[in-house]
């Protein structure tokens, strides 16, 4: 059992940053492969970017490549989504995702085990 705990978000002006993080419990962290996803007002949850295991691979959703980027520290139990030149599009809901199988990486949600309870983000034009 993981349990994900998100934070970080927050109110931003447009062309701001927000770096969101997400503490795992469980001492099998290191073996997850993570995700963050979000959800704006009235839309389906979406993927945003996934990190493999190790950290060595990562994948981005097409509308935040180049502007987000996903890491993780293995020995802190955390994952983080760094967000760089944020867009009014980028309001949502974010939440982190765990899949036990620590290797591939996956868009969709239904591959993911585990979830946190979301942080918000906003961004004003």
């Amino acid at each position: 059992q993981v349990q994900l705990v998100e934070s970080g978000g927050g109110l931003v002006q447009a062309g701001g940053s927000l770096r969101l993080s997400c503490a795992a419990s469980g001492r099998t962290f290191s073996s997850y492969a993570m995700g963050w996803f979000r959800q704006a007002p009235g839309k389906e949850r979406e993927f945003v970017a996934a990190i493999n295991w190790s950290g060595g691979r990562t994948s981005y959703a097409n509308s935040v490549q180049g502007r987000f980027t996903i890491s993780r520290d293995n020995a802190e139990n955390t994952v983080y989504l760094q967000t760089n030149s944020l867009k009014p599009e980028d309001t949502a809901v974010y939440y982190c995702a765990a899949r036990s199988d620590g290797i591939y990486l996956f868009t969709s949600s239904a591959r993911y085990d585990y979830w946190g309870q979301g942080t918000q983000v906003t961004v004003s034009s």
